[in-house]
């Protein structure tokens, strides 16, 4: 039987950790981990497997505390308020710096080069579309011309305003040459539940979520945003095949620091997520449980695609002419 999330996580004891290693960590400080993204979700998954594994690497308990809303803003403006000690962590997508960064910028407490560090990315993975069996959509063309004869209820869900997710169907929307409005969900569980009954046409979110009721046929997957298939899900077309050319769109998964927190704590969480991420066992987990691919990125690394993801979306978003509120 396959489990669902949280049961797996029960019983591959992430949610509470094992007598041992809270054993060896009685004597050592709490790392805590900051997570602006609801319980529940593709993120709050990861980065409760994360947290687990670095807690049994580094002998040392280490916690999530969720800080959901805003697109993961209020995590973020907690990190940057947190003391640079080492202690305190924050687990992202990339949505939440880029988006954040260049949708409410004006409005932002932070500076992502300026007040945080980068320690490191996690894992990589497709976002996709998924719609209603009430649409009887197959693939991206059958949406289209349902989204042409139902103009009324045409529209899609998104996590939230001003992230990746609504300026990938706000692309697609232009690119197939339809009117498709967006509406706003705290996150993607409440938005599947209503994709699920028929109360939202199409959804763009990460795959994980998509892929477990597309496999059990609640709903349809369309497409993902990626400029190939990808391996985790060799059988979903890209939309590019599919004669809709978007902005490919991975998303991707990392840990930033407080500015000025020590090298060496730094470099003692890199080596810890490095080895991590290279066991085989939490590479299958990961990949088949969680349909994301470990990736991991040094500090160099992460700042890089940070400042390639911001060039590449600036002009599309600005293009869009979305204003937030």
């Amino acid at each position: 039987m396959k489990l669902n999330r949280r049961s797996w996580l029960l019983a591959s004891g992430l949610v509470m950790a094992a007598p041992m290693v809270r054993a060896q960590s009685r004597d050592k400080p709490l790392i805590r981990i900051l997570l602006g993204l609801p319980p529940g979700g593709g993120t709050d998954a990861i980065a409760r497997y994360i947290a687990n594994r670095l807690s049994e690497e580094l002998g040392q308990p280490v916690i999530i505390e969720s800080r959901p809303g805003v697109g993961g803003r209020l995590a973020a403006d907690a990190l940057m308020k947190a003391a640079p000690n080492g202690l305190t962590y924050m687990i992202a997508p990339n949505a939440t710096p880029t988006f954040q960064t260049l949708v409410f910028g004006s409005q932002l407490k932070w500076n992502i080069w300026r007040d945080f560090a980068p320690v490191a990315g996690l894992v990589s993975y497709p976002l996709g579309m998924g719609v209603s069996l009430d649409t009887g959509a197959t693939n991206a063309r059958e949406f289209v011309e349902w989204v042409k004869a139902h103009p009324k209820q045409a529209c899609f869900g998104t996590p939230g305003l001003g992230g990746q997710t609504h300026f990938l169907g706000v692309q697609f929307a232009r690119a197939a040459g339809i009117q498709l409005p967006v509406i706003p969900y705290k996150g993607t569980p409440p938005l599947i539940t209503d994709l699920l009954g028929g109360q939202v046409p199409a959804a763009v979110t990460l795959m994980d979520d998509l892929l477990q009721q597309h496999r059990a046929g609640k709903l349809r997957v369309l497409g993902i945003f990626s400029d190939k298939r990808s391996e985790l899900m060799p059988d979903i077309p890209t939309f590019a095949e599919q004669g809709y050319k978007v902005s490919s769109g991975d998303g991707w998964t990392a840990m930033w620091a407080p500015a000025k927190t020590p090298p060496a704590e730094i470099a003692r969480i890199q080596q810890a997520l490095q080895k991590i991420l290279a066991n085989p066992q939490v590479k299958d987990d990961l990949m088949t449980r969680l349909a994301v691919m470990p990736h991991y990125r040094n500090a160099q690394e992460m700042a890089k695609a940070q400042r390639d993801e911001l060039a590449t979306w600036e002009p599309i978003v600005k293009a869009s002419g979305f204003k937030p509120e």
